[in-house]
């Protein structure tokens, strides 16, 4: 049996929803678990979220370099540097709020593409 084998709407939307829960309940079940029993100086911790940092840094970089859709046809590399170094130099100056920085980055982004660079 296979995803494409039923051609009901409900089997699409059932399998969608069914491998969406099981993929992301079954570890955050396993999360709050475990999450009790580690110390957050733990080296096992420690590891974990530099893992994360490293893989939020590659999708940003992914976008930055080799962005896809209306970024990619309407944005220059140099442009999509620019807006993100000036939103990481907000986030840093403006008390390090995450959402200074997106919009800066945004603002940046919709000027140089306002401008045709």
């Amino acid at each position: 049996m296979s995803y494409q084998s039923i051609d009901a709407l409900w089997w699409q939307i059932g399998f969608i929803l069914i491998g969406g829960w099981i993929a992301t309940d079954l570890w955050r079940v396993m999360g709050v678990l475990l999450g009790n029993r580690i110390r957050e100086s733990s080296e096992v911790l420690v590891f974990v979220r530099a893992v994360a940092t490293a893989l939020v840094a590659a999708v940003i970089a992914q976008l930055i370099v080799f962005p896809s859709g209306a970024l990619a046809e309407q944005t220059t590399l140099l442009l999509r540097v620019i807006a993100a170094t000036a939103g990481f130099a907000a986030y840093l100056a403006l008390g390090r709020r995450v959402a200074v920085g997106v919009f800066t980055a945004l603002g940046v982004l919709g000027f140089g593409m306002a401008l045709g660079l």
